[in-house]
């Protein structure tokens, strides 16, 4: 979840960055350069992200993965809905409570992030 607040946003994108390599930290900086979170705080806009399913191929590591779900981008009058679907290794590390489930993801890329309608708020 990505709400309309900059402590919350710097909160949890501080709690991702644990659990990915360098490819996600340049996803996050290449946003903010470009202003996509101020956008979201001037915009008061919220954005959820529910997965549908993820696949895993343990035959080879470090384990490729694909994560298909849905993106809501929720705005004042209206709600944008995308098809996301991302990719990336999965290589084992330590657990710890940054990362409790003992994997870090690496080569994480997006491969679709199609709008697929707007809804309109009532």
């Amino acid at each position: 979840t990505l709400d309309p607040d900059d402590k919350v946003i710097k909160a949890n994108v501080t709690k991702a960055l644990y659990l990915a390599d360098d490819s996600a930290k340049r996803v996050y900086d290449d946003l903010k350069e470009n202003g996509y979170y101020a956008g979201v705080i001037s915009g008061n806009i919220s954005q959820t992200i529910t997965i549908d399913s993820i696949t895993v191929n343990i035959d080879e590591y470090p384990y490729h993965f694909k994560c298909f779900a849905r993106q809501n981008i929720i705005r004042t009058t209206s709600i944008l809905n995308r098809n996301l679907i991302t990719e990336g290794t999965l290589r084992n590390v330590s657990r710890s409570d940054n990362s409790p489930h003992g994997f870090l993801i690496e080569r994480w890329n997006t491969l679709e992030n199609k709008d697929l309608g707007v809804e309109n708020r009532k």
